[in-house]
């Protein structure tokens, strides 16, 4: 039976010209199941970090604005490049940035979210049999702006073009297996789960589970849309996230550590209902994620409160 199926490829897949024509062989294989795909690519193994560092070389704090339209570039040079391959196997497709296809995002630069994808043109695209090749990572904001989503944004960018196609599922390649009870390069005894629920999923991935970006898991799990993780490296059926209730299933699916958190503290906070809330409302408005909120007992009518928040968040918190 055909499906239509959106399939994301991580930047180790694409990392060289090498694994891009081992990525190309999964889409080509998929086409001739009788399938019909949408790739979603991320930049190409490193590319994206060394952006990061050649605008950090000119700026130390660079221009939001400049700093996206930078590191959006990595994804283009991928999509062109599948494009290119795929038009190798004589299979017909074509690359497309978010900008061309209306990924709509809101203000937020470096780590938007997403508001609203256009897929009309995606849907003339493949009944013409064209395999469209699009950039993840990035949008566009109502000004026409070039908005990047943030570490792993690709995932998302990957879920929401499949809830907007209601694609029958939303597969994301990487360099593992699928999901593993914790990480196998601490725990060699790791073992790969066939299914996990949005909710483990959600968990794992908000404590430090790598393999899936946290917005993309709650995006599936808000609109329902099942995510198979696999590698690209190697066959197999990978793990398929979806809400499925299972009397049988473990009390634990796994364990995850995080490395990546920075701590901080406000001291001598007036210890009054409502204070934190004023403190972090701005912080949360502006997009930044706080993961963990400790306050300490009262003294003197102060206290003390500690929240967390990811590293790459620094930044912008410096401008509060």
């Amino acid at each position: 039976m055909e499906k239509l199926l959106v399939q994301k490829f991580g930047g180790t897949s694409v990392a060289d010209a090498g694994r891009i024509e081992v990525v190309a062989d999964i889409i080509a294989k998929t086409i001739s199941e009788g399938h019909k795909v949408v790739v979603v690519l991320s930049a190409m193994g490193e590319e994206t970090d060394r952006l990061i560092d050649l605008a950090k070389s000119i700026q130390t704090e660079p221009n939001l604005r400049e700093y996206d339209a930078l590191v959006s570039t990595g994804e283009q040079i991928s999509v062109a490049l599948m494009a290119m391959v795929l038009g190798k196997r004589n299979l017909k497709a074509k690359s497309y940035t978010a900008y061309q296809l209306g990924i709509k995002t809101n203000k937020m630069h470096g780590r938007a979210r997403i508001v609203d994808v256009k897929v009309e043109k995606l849907i003339k695209q493949l009944d013409k049999g064209v395999i469209p090749v699009i950039t993840g990572f990035q949008g566009m904001n109502e000004e026409g702006d070039i908005t990047t989503l943030g570490r792993g944004g690709s995932d998302t960018t990957g879920v929401a073009i499949a809830v907007a196609l209601q694609a029958d599922e939303c597969q994301i390649y990487t360099d593992v297996d699928g999901v593993f009870t914790t990480d196998p390069r601490i725990c060699p005894k790791a073992r790969l789960l066939d299914q996990i629920s949005f909710d483990e999923m959600l968990e794992l991935s908000s404590t430090g589970a790598e393999v899936l970006q946290l917005r993309a898991v709650e995006y599936a799990s808000k609109h329902d849309m099942p995510i198979r993780v696999l590698s690209s490296f190697s066959e197999g059926e990978g793990t398929l996230v979806e809400e499925k209730e299972d009397m049988e299933r473990p009390v634990i699916s796994g364990i995850s550590s995080i490395d990546t958190e920075a701590k901080l503290t406000v001291r001598g906070v007036p210890d009054l209902p409502g204070v934190a809330a004023k403190i972090l409302g701005p912080v949360s408005d502006a997009g930044i994620d706080v993961d963990v909120i400790v306050q300490n007992i009262s003294a003197d009518n102060t206290t003390d409160f500690t929240f967390t928040v990811d590293q790459t968040m620094l930044l912008q918190l410096r401008r509060f």
